[in-house]
């Protein structure tokens, strides 16, 4: 007497989304001799499986789809009267092609390929005032990217060093205006731990906070002063120059 069958003695499953009582259905259908009782019982089989499938409601409606998928459950040996045309296996087994991987080497990684990509459409500026403002949002890219890179601060030399690298010189800046006036800051400040509620009462921190509010004053006026790098601009005639 036979108390249980294990699943490593049954043959195996075409589509397991469907279940096995699916697939034994399907082999039932096989072997009724009757095509248009088979094509009848064809058609139950597609909309019992749109009940017990919960994820076909959650997709869009292609009928197609279940007649395919009843195609490969019954090995495509099913002689009924699709409304579809019966798939063929090479079609619906063809295997994607492969994608291509980029073969163009980036000088450096920690900037990225489109840092060069920037590089090479700022040395076509011919306005000075809008390849200065290229080279300020060069560097302010830069340097977020390598702190993204390494948890670490650059030096502003550093990076006019390395966007004469990209350019072969025709992208540069006065080091010491870059750091007199922070042109370089990065574009986005890190997330600082709150400070805790209270302070000695010696009058220190209402100073320290006139200062730090006077700080970023300057710094956003500074910000609004810098006209952000447009590769397109210089490809309108009629632009007025801001003054």
């Amino acid at each position: 007497m036979i108390i249980g069958e294990y699943n490593t003695a049954r043959p195996g499953i075409k589509l397991k989304e469907y279940g096995r009582n699916v697939q034994k259905i399907v082999d039932y259908i096989r072997t009724i001799p009757d095509k248009e009782k088979r094509t009848e019982l064809a058609y139950t089989l597609i909309e019992l499986i749109k009940q017990l499938t919960p994820t076909l409601k959650e997709q869009p409606e292609n009928p197609q789809r279940l007649w395919d998928d009843l195609y490969i459950i019954a090995d495509f040996n099913l002689d009924v009267n699709s409304p579809y045309p019966v798939p063929e296996p090479e079609v619906l087994f063809k295997k994607p092609m492969r994608v291509t991987y980029p073969q163009s080497e980036v000088r450096y990684k920690h900037y990225g390929k489109n840092i060069e990509r920037l590089v090479n459409e700022a040395m076509k500026l011919k306005d000075p005032q809008e390849k200065e403002d290229a080279v300020i949002y060069l560097g302010k890219l830069m340097k977020t990217f390598y702190g993204n890179w390494n948890k670490e601060t650059l030096d502003d030399s550093v990076i006019i060093k390395d966007l004469k690298i990209l350019s072969g010189g025709a992208l540069s800046m006065d080091i010491d205006k870059v750091r007199e006036d922070n042109l370089f800051e990065k574009l986005y400040r890190e997330r600082k731990k709150p400070r805790p509620q209270g302070g000695s009462g010696n009058g220190n921190g209402n100073h320290n906070n006139s200062s730090s509010n006077n700080s970023n004053n300057s710094n956003n006026n500074r910000n609004q002063n810098q006209r952000p790098f447009n590769k397109n601009r210089h490809n309108n005639p009629h632009r007025r120059r801001e003054q």
